[in-house]
């Protein structure tokens, strides 16, 4: 069995601290090649994500690591030591042209690798985002398989690669609920047309856009749902599962950084890798970072297979209860949607992105809210004095209770009360109520307020002094807004305090 990668490092633009080896936060797209290495050589991580979604990629990208690295990649091997793995566009919500170019870069690396004596291939597998359906899997081995034999019969550039790992990014609630489904017949798929079936599949489930479009607590909920249905799924069908979970560093987001890591690889028992974006890599003293990395690789995968077994009456206990969640959670967000976009535009970009496609618009009958990206939506709540965890999250609470679905939430989510009180380290109490005379959806976010103090039994709010540092900058933010002045510096070192732009 081949080694699984229990770290991935991503190029998630959430850093609000200077990049150690350039001293800014900003990394163009020539700075990626040299921030993969430092990943592998001095993280030491196991695995980096080369993101064609959503940006502008470095095509020479092996050949630069080769060249730039000999000695390094020489004793290393990539594909057996270390992985370089590529989220690939998604066509049907992407410009397509992207694509051949990416499976062109799979199998000139295969070539490379040979040219160099190293081990090869050294790129196998490719993430797509957003996966809805078993049809696209299909699609993209189809169409690979189509690109090899076309790449083999012009360049005479035979591949050892018969086909690829593909593996599917889940980030919508409902589409996670379905996985066993569209694993299954994407592996009657290779069964039918290849004459095998995977020994082992990794699948990546998304956490920021469904906690955008659903909230945090259906967001918590949906990755314990997924994680079962992958695990039920193996056991059905004879195969090893090696789901992973991508998060950011604020609960909202995933919760995955290293001042939380032992909670957070304790709630992610059934995973077999965990991201590291770049606020984690970039905005924590570097002896903590290198610990963090060391413990997952070290822990996580003996959790891979202690998940929690959900039955099918919770299944749908939880299904119910996300989705009134989500009803109390997406109302607020729309009625305030100009004020996130707003400060969303004064939030500055760490990464060279292209015009993205993603879950971030809301439709309610003849209305259409679209909203910032994940990571710049969540900071625009924390720059206001909002943690986004908060929205809808009090009514859920009280509803869990009320309708006797609590204790479960409890033991799928033993950390709601330490998730709350960090957050709530960020609550301007004032700049609620002062935004609630303007905008009737924040009054809803002063009974979440009190439903989340009252159910969990806890008080939230700043309790250090950087806490309240970090209140009196959503102050001054709030005020700049209203003026219609510039409070981008203010944004900025608000988001140096909690450790991430959002």
């Amino acid at each position: 069995m081949r080694k699984i990668p229990a770290t991935m490092a991503t190029q998630h633009p959430d850093n609000a601290c200077p990049v150690y080896f350039l001293g800014e936060r900003f990394i163009h797209a020539k700075d990626e090649i040299e921030e993969c290495f430092r990943c592998f050589s001095e993280l030491d991580i196991d695995e980096y994500m080369w993101d064609w979604e959503g940006k502008f990629v470095d095509e020479a990208v092996i050949d630069r690591l080769y060249n730039q690295h000999h000695d390094y990649f020489k004793k290393t091997r990539l594909g057996k030591d270390k992985f370089l793995t590529f989220r690939i566009p998604n066509i049907w919500i992407e410009s397509s042209h992207k694509l051949p170019r990416a499976f062109m870069n799979l199998l000139s690396a295969e070539k490379a690798a040979k040219t160099y004596k190293f081990h090869s291939p050294p790129l196998f597998e490719v993430i797509l985002p957003m996966a809805t359906k078993a049809s696209q899997l299909i699609y993209l081995q189809k169409t690979f398989k189509k690109i090899a034999a076309v790449t083999e019969d012009i360049f005479e550039m035979k591949s050892q690669l018969d086909m690829i790992d593909i593996i599917p990014l889940f980030e919508e609630f409902e589409v996670m609920d379905r996985a066993q489904k569209i694993l299954g017949t994407y592996v009657d798929f290779l069964e039918k047309e290849y004459k095998t079936k995977p020994k082992y599949m990794r699948v990546f489930t998304a956490r920021s856009d469904t906690a955008l479009n659903g909230g945090f607590l259906p967001a918590k909920l949906a990755i314990k749902i997924a994680l079962n249905h992958y695990h039920e799924f193996g056991k059905k069908r004879g195969i090893e599962m090696y789901p992973w979970v991508g998060g950011g560093c604020l609960p909202f987001r995933g919760g995955i950084n290293p001042e939380n890591i032992d909670a957070a690889i304790d709630e992610h028992r059934g995973v077999a890798t965990l991201t590291a974006q770049s606020a984690f890599r970039y905005d924590y003293p570097m002896k903590n970072v290198k610990a963090a990395i060391k413990k997952i690789n070290e822990q996580v995968p003996k959790n891979r297979l202690k998940y929690i077994p959900i039955t099918p009456a919770e299944n749908r206990a939880i299904m119910d209860f996300s989705r009134t969640a989500q009803k109390m959670y997406q109302p607020t967000v729309e009625s305030i949607a100009t004020i996130i976009n707003t400060i969303a535009k004064k939030l500055p970009g760490h990464r060279e992105r292209v015009q993205h496609i993603g879950l971030f618009g809301y439709s309610r009958g003849t209305e259409n809210v679209q909203l910032p990206r994940a990571i710049k939506f969540t900071g625009s709540l924390y720059s206001i004095g909002i943690p986004p965890e908060l929205i809808g999250s009090g009514k859920a609470l009280r509803h869990a209770k009320e309708t006797g679905f609590l204790p479960l939430l409890e033991k799928l989510c033993p950390y709601l009360r330490e998730d709350f009180a960090h957050v709530g380290h960020y609550l301007n109490r004032e700049n609620v109520e002062h935004l609630a005379k303007k905008h009737p959806g924040i009054k809803a976010i002063h009974d979440d307020i009190e439903g989340i103090e009252e159910v969990l039994g806890i008080k939230i709010g700043p309790t250090k002094p950087h806490h309240y540092i970090h209140r009196n900058l959503s102050s001054t933010i709030y005020y700049k807004l209203g003026l219609n002045e510039d409070f981008s510096e203010e944004a900025l070192k608000a988001a140096e305090i909690r450790k991430s732009l959002g």
